[in-house]
């Protein structure tokens, strides 16, 4: 048989189906609600992330460029100039000869270590208890954890002093860890995620003979990872970043945190701005890092431990 032979016997249909290409239409861009994202409205949106972020990361980045730019370079120079024409590290070098930065990293970071720990068993303990447990008084008590999140910290910093001086704690670094060991923050995330555990998990573990402790740490616990990452990643931060305790509770040089730290380096060289951005760099890697390696947790455990009407 032909090829016109068989050409004539394809239907008709057959052969416009051969012989038009597919036509490919273009992806729609849609919502959380699948409605769909006109193209303005959308430029808008990534318009208003890129004005956030450069608002949140830009500062941060300005001083990483000052802090690599060598002693020629102008960094009041207009227009600014973002990049370093030659990158140098000898302004960290500089920061560890002026003050031993290295040891108030070392004090930060026990007190930040602690105040994880602290944090992390103690808001767990306390949430567990506000959440799963029935006894009288569980409401009045989760009223006393929001009511002390009102409570600014400058209008208790007298009393707190008071109480590390008559327990023999002032210029230690327990002394700056005790005040902050719980926070009422952690706890009401640590409540919220407990709440959201389905009770049926507990009532079966206690019809099979476990104890509030087995059920806690067994099934409780494990379930609300999540949380814990965050309550260790707002516990680190706070301990890390806090300057107004430290600097009322020391006066021992040698036990000074980071921030006091940086703040003498500010003061006598204010200005060298190279010097004071690389010692700021020193000080938010660490954040930067721990975020880094908890933020899979830490998006995880915002919405376990949101706090819900």
């Amino acid at each position: 048989m032909s090829v016109l032979e068989k050409a004539a016997r394809t239907p008709r249909t057959a052969r416009t189906a051969t012989a038009r290409p597919a036509v490919t239409r273009a992806p729609r861009v849609t919502d959380e609600h699948g409605r769909r994202v006109r193209p303005a409205e959308l430029v808008l949106r990534y318009a208003l992330l890129l004005a956030v972020l450069a608002l949140t990361v830009g500062p941060f980045l300005w001083q990483l460029s000052t802090s690599l730019k060598g002693p020629t370079e102008d960094i009041f120079s207009s227009p600014p100039k973002f990049l370093p024409g030659h990158p140098t590290l000898h302004n960290y070098t500089r920061v560890a000869h002026t003050i031993p930065v290295w040891d108030y990293a070392l004090n930060s970071l026990k007190v930040a270590a602690a105040s994880v720990v602290t944090n992390c068993a103690g808001s767990a303990l306390a949430g567990y208890a506000l959440a799963r447990l029935r006894y009288r008084g569980r409401k009045a008590a989760t009223l006393v954890f929001v009511l002390a999140m009102l409570v600014p910290v400058e209008g208790i910093i007298i009393a707190q002093f008071t109480t590390m001086r008559e327990l023999g704690l002032n210029n230690t670094l327990i002394g700056v860890v005790l005040p902050g060991a719980v926070a009422a923050m952690n706890v009401l995330l640590m409540r919220n995620a407990f709440r959201n555990l389905p009770y049926e998990i507990e009532e079966a573990a206690y019809v099979d003979g476990a104890n509030v402790w087995q059920r806690f740490c067994r099934i409780a616990l494990p379930a609300v990872k999540g949380t814990l990452a965050v309550v260790a990643i707002f516990a680190f931060m706070g301990a890390w970043d806090d300057f107004l305790w430290p600097l009322v509770v020391l006066s021992d040089p040698d036990r000074f945190t980071l921030t006091i730290g940086l703040n003498y380096l500010h003061g006598t060289f204010a200005n060298d701005e190279r010097l004071v951005a690389a010692g700021t760099v020193i000080a938010v890697a660490p954040l930067i890092a721990l975020f880094a390696c908890l933020q899979r947790y830490f998006f995880r455990g915002v919405g376990e431990g949101a706090v819900k009407g």
